[in-house]
């Protein structure tokens, strides 16, 4: 896989990614849902933090806005180091597999730092009305935006047994995170390297081992011997 059909993949998930996320925030309010089917909805949150909405202020003694400024500004780094790796494995022309596992995470990372960086400064907020696109009042600043998530898998919902110690009543729910289109790519490129790790480092494109020395590298240094 070449650096253009990386390139292409990388914008194919970016666009379906923001449309999907703009759409969302210019035609739900904040906690609205509609039921797809009885395991799927639509289901509209915005998270300030890091994954699963964890704030850095609730595990540090910072403020809620230094945190969030801080984790915009590692999220930033982050992408510069996924980058750095993605074109290295393109250079060394490294499997498909791997190929294909970094740039889906290069793409759902910088989908959502966007969100992060420019979502503050053009959007308004979406409490108890539809947000406005270029608003000439923002919800933030840049590098305070919220990531826009919208995927909802309720999967399971149902009640624990009443015999059930401790959880006995109480209502049971799988799967409960929200997410959107950027997430999906981080966690698909992230599982095909668990999954198919021997064959995303095991050769390169070329069916050759990544470590392997060029063919006749062996014979020229006997010839020198």
């Amino acid at each position: 896989m070449n650096l253009r059909k990386s390139l292409l993949l990388i914008v194919a998930i970016l666009v379906i990614d923001q449309i999907s996320k703009i759409y969302i925030k210019t035609n739900f309010v904040l906690g609205e849902s509609v039921e797809v089917f009885n395991w799927f909805k639509i289901l509209f949150i915005e998270n300030e933090g890091a994954a699963w909405g964890a704030k850095l202020s609730d595990i540090l003694p910072i403020s809620e806005s230094s945190g969030k400024l801080f984790l915009t500004i590692f999220r930033l780094f982050a992408i510069v180091g996924i980058g750095y790796w993605l074109n290295d494995v393109i250079r060394k022309k490294a499997t498909n597999t791997l190929i294909i596992a970094v740039s889906l995470i290069f793409a759902g990372a910088l989908g959502n730092i966007i969100d992060s960086i420019f979502y503050g400064v053009i959007f308004d907020d979406s409490n108890n009305h539809v947000a406005t696109l270029f608003s000439d009042e923002p919800y933030g600043g840049i590098f305070y935006g919220k990531v826009v998530d919208m995927l909802y898998f309720p999967l399971v919902d149902t009640t624990w047994p009443e015999w059930v110690p401790y959880f006995g009543g109480s209502n049971f729910r799988f799967f409960e995170p929200v997410f959107n289109i950027a997430d999906t790519s981080i966690s698909t490129g992230v599982g095909i390297l668990l999954v198919f790790n021997k064959r995303a480092f095991g050769h390169t494109g070329d069916g050759e081992p990544i470590d392997q020395k060029p063919q006749g590298h062996s014979e020229e240094s006997s010839e020198k011997l």
